[in-house]
């Protein structure tokens, strides 16, 4: 395929199409052709820094599978995981985790977005870290953090984030149960009982807490509490148990 074909040309068109299955179609498309002709992975990072087009996030997606990737392309796809849809954000949220494992600076970038972003690009940010299964207390702060945003939808994305984490602390444990007891909104009350039965489930205050949520007048509260009750009860115990 050469960069200046009608081809190539149409395939660039239809990443605005309305239709997701036609964007989706001509993005493997041109992934497949830039990998093979570098002269079309040009035309895409020109027609990325000129953002002019109604969507630039086709682009960097496309570009993001080359063996490198810019700092604008990075930028687009960072701003991306705002984006109104979630099957977009989502899609995004996948590649920039596989580039993350190899790219210690995008990590740093997830980090901050995390603290600085859009409500909704906090919560992917978070998400993204949570599935790069970071161990390092830099990430471990950002999810702590996280537990005071005033998003609701952001709490929810960083209580949750916290189930994979082995070296969560007395701390966290702690701000995970102000949370069941104290915060105005119901989802976080919820998330917050299940995870604590998943990450600290022994412990009699998170026994305490989940039998008095469990009493509560809210039934999504009250059906979590028990749901996460039931699930410390039914699993297996430790020898340290």
């Amino acid at each position: 395929m050469k960069a200046g074909s009608g081809k190539i040309a149409l395939l660039i068109e239809s990443l605005d199409h309305p239709d997701k299955a036609v964007v989706r179609a001509a993005v493997d498309s041109l992934i497949a052709a830039s990998s093979q002709d570098l002269r079309i992975a040009q035309l895409l990072h020109q027609l990325l820094l000129e953002r002019k087009r109604k969507n630039l996030w086709p682009i960097a997606y496309i570009l993001a599978h080359l063996p490198e990737t810019s700092v604008p392309c990075l930028e687009v796809l960072l701003d991306a995981l705002g984006d109104p849809d979630p099957d977009i954000r989502w899609a995004i949220l996948l590649l920039l985790v596989r580039l993350g494992q190899k790219d210690r600076a995008l990590v740093g970038r997830l980090l901050d977005l995390s603290r600085t972003g859009s409500p909704t690009q906090k919560r992917m940010a978070l998400y993204c870290i949570r599935d790069l299964k970071l161990q390092d207390p830099r990430s471990l702060q950002a999810l702590r953090a996280s537990l005071n945003d005033p998003e609701p939808a952001v709490r929810v994305a960083g209580v949750t984030s916290l189930r994979t984490r082995p070296d969560i602390s007395r701390e966290e444990t702690e701000e995970l149960l102000r949370l069941l007891k104290e915060d105005r909104d119901v989802r976080v009350r919820c998330s917050a009982a299940m995870i604590l039965a998943q990450i600290g489930g022994t412990a009699e205050e998170v026994h305490t807490a989940l039998r008095a949520a469990a009493s509560n007048g809210d039934p999504r509260l009250r059906k979590a509490a028990r749901a996460a009750l039931d699930y410390i009860q039914k699993r297996p115990a430790t020898p340290a148990e």
